[in-house]
């Protein structure tokens, strides 16, 4: 293949970390025995609830990736993050009742939660070969964790929508087909807001942060370096420096960390790391749904040499 052959194929396969323009309760069974009838209120009331679920930002990869196979990336680097993203649904000590996903592969002029009991998918991208739109994860939805969203948000002031057509994106389909590839889990997913601003992000996050206490597993699926301009060795010195900020970041307290998020313009490196943020706000909603929760760098590793990490709180 000629030099020339190479590089489209590369910038045709990078095309799938941005993926195309966005295009605009079932399974909520018990997770414990019930109680003995002889124990204590206080007892049966703790032995009825759900286990307190951590709050996880991932980065999801490139397009239909790992499912088609494409000619991006070292092998091991690949593998290590494939790894990584299996591992994520034993992060909680007890299964969810449900997942709440926040793609950085949506946005949408109010927070908009999908209310469909069985979600299509959506295949946000393109240029692939055929076998990327046949990709399958027929996950259910939670209309009934959809509804609890909404509700959350209109507690603290926060309008939203709902839709009853949105999809699964690669955002959220490509890692929980990873992490659960039976399926089996409710999961319903959340838009970000147009304007991509930072404070307004972690407000909504701590809006949500009851569903944690009620089984809910919120997950922020983006990539904490995306400049598809400087996706190569090029952007090597960026990422690790912005990567260095962000992991630091993560461990402060919440007010200090909350602080540093909301100005993470000023960062090291990144707008050269993130010249359009939708790939970052999805940890401005984790972070304010784990509220005093530190985080700690679950993963860390690289793609093309460019440094990613995940981050887990709880």
């Amino acid at each position: 293949m000629s030099d020339e052959q190479d590089e489209l194929t590369r910038r045709k396969a990078l095309v799938g970390l941005a993926g195309a323009a966005t295009i605009a309760g079932a399974g909520t069974g018990a997770l414990a025995a019930p109680p003995r009838s002889d124990a204590h209120p206080s007892t049966r009331k703790a032995a009825m609830m759900p286990a307190r679920q951590p709050v996880v930002y991932l980065p999801h990869g490139g397009g239909p990736w790992p499912f088609v196979a494409l000619p991006f990336g070292d092998k091991e680097e690949l593998a290590a993050l494939a790894d990584y993203l299996r591992a994520v649904r034993t992060a909680p000590a007890a299964p969810p009742k449900a997942v709440l996903c926040v793609s950085a592969h949506w946005e949408e002029p109010a927070p908009t939660v999908m209310t469909h009991a069985r979600p299509p998918m959506l295949y946000d991208y393109y240029g692939f070969p055929p076998e990327a739109y046949t990709i399958t994860w027929p996950a259910p939805g939670s209309p009934a964790v959809a509804a609890r969203v909404q509700q959350l948000l209109g507690a603290a002031g926060i309008k939203s929508r709902a839709d009853a057509a949105r999809g699964f994106d690669h955002g959220t389909f490509v890692p929980l087909k990873l992490a659960w590839p039976e399926a089996d889990v409710p999961t319903v997913q959340l838009s970000l807001k147009e304007g991509l601003d930072p404070a307004e992000h972690l407000a909504l996050g701590r809006a949500l942060a009851p569903l944690r206490d009620e089984g809910v597993y919120i997950i922020g699926s983006g990539m904490s370096y995306h400049n598809l301009g400087a996706f190569g060795r090029q952007g090597v010195p960026a990422s690790t420096a912005f990567d260095g900020w962000l992991r630091e970041t993560a461990g402060l307290e919440a007010k200090q960390r909350d602080e540093r998020l909301v100005r993470w313009a000023s960062a090291p490196a990144a707008r050269a790391c993130h010249p359009r943020e939708e790939h970052l706000l999805p940890l401005m909603v984790v972070a304010g749904a784990a509220g005093a929760d530190k985080g700690v760098t679950a993963w860390h590793g690289t793609l093309l040499g460019l440094a990613l990490s995940a981050f887990h709180f709880g």
